[in-house]
């Protein structure tokens, strides 16, 4: 199993916000827009440096989807910032109309979704997000792990044209990839080899894969680890090259189980190479308010649960 360390923590929500910095330095084509939530969503300092560029909505999320696309129009690359729950759920008619079905490019970042975000509870505790935007047609959908890939992938989502749904998250994660990480959209990272069973996961589930990549890696079991932080386009050619050599894949998600990265997984699979698989999800439940890594524990979300995951994916392809 190869090494993964970390040497300081960070929430991923500030890799965007660093990203979107960058970008404002390098592209002034990119302008930012937020319904009330800059400082949570980290704009606060392309806010200050490019206030020509940066658009406060208010409490009018749906407003700002529509703002953002006619932004386009014009060559701007819009940036939309609040929370998950309002970058979907609330304003899902507008983004539907004004930016998939017309290929607006616009840039819909989303922040404090699933369990992690703690005590907020279930009410903004999205879950739902990452199936209600793969089924939008033209929409880009990606999931990162850690404040290094989330500013790298915020800084390819303004040079990937079409619509993009970033997801990122609250808590701070372990930093994993190195700074300046080259981040390519529909493409995943292997981060293990092994031949017993492919392990894909992606935000905040990629370190507890690498965790409990390692505490096979003692029990003699050798998994292939994929960070699969693009949900669409699906890299559908590593992940067939990864399941012919293992013969079973286990699906890691803060995400319902329906919906998500792991049924989006099955659905290619069984329409190309069918496998045993085995999903570890939030099991068609909405959250709670609670601690994150405990709410991660009791939803059965954490690394011991993909090592009984993948045992029982091992099981299945022996019978």
């Amino acid at each position: 199993m190869k090494k993964y360390t970390f040497t300081a923590k960070s929430d991923t929500r500030s890799g965007f916000g660093k990203g979107l910095l960058e970008l404002g330095e390098k592209n002034p084509n990119v302008v930012a827009l937020t319904a009330d939530l800059a400082g949570s969503m980290k704009m606060t300092e392309f806010a200050a440096k490019y206030p020509d560029r940066f658009i406060q909505c208010g409490i009018a999320e749906a407003n700002m989807m529509g703002i953002a696309a006619g932004l386009t129009i014009g060559g701007k690359i819009p940036f939309t910032g609040t929370f998950a729950n309002f970058s979907t759920s609330r304003v899902y008619d507008q983004i539907r109309q004004s930016i998939a079905y017309s290929k607006k490019n616009v840039k819909i970042a989303a922040s404090h979704h699933g369990l992690t975000l703690g005590e907020d509870g279930a009410t903004h505790q999205m879950l739902e997000d990452i199936g209600m935007m793969k089924m939008l047609p033209h929409m880009t959908v990606i999931c990162t792990a850690d404040f290094n890939s989330t500013k790298a992938a915020t800084i390819a989502a303004a040079y990937y044209e079409g619509p993009v749904y970033l997801r990122f998250g609250r808590p701070p994660v372990p930093i994993f990839y190195p700074e300046n990480m080259n981040f390519q959209i529909g493409k995943g990272i292997l981060l293990n080899e092994g031949d017993a069973v492919t392990i894909v996961a992606n935000g905040h589930l990629v370190w507890e894969a690498i965790v409990a990549g390692e505490i096979l890696a003692d029990q003699g079991i050798e998994a292939d680890i994929i960070d699969m932080h693009t949900v669409k386009p699906l890299d559908t050619e590593l992940l067939i090259r990864s399941v012919k050599k293992t013969g079973c894949i286990v699906t890691a998600e803060e995400h319902q189980i329906n919906g998500g990265l792991g049924e989006t997984i099955a659905g290619f699979l069984s329409r190309n190479l069918p496998t045993p698989q085995e999903f570890v999800a939030v099991n068609d439940s909405f959250g709670e308010s609670g601690k994150p890594d405990e709410l991660l524990a009791k939803y059965g979300l954490k690394h011991t649960n993909i090592v009984e995951a993948a045992k029982r994916a091992i099981a299945r392809k022996n019978r």
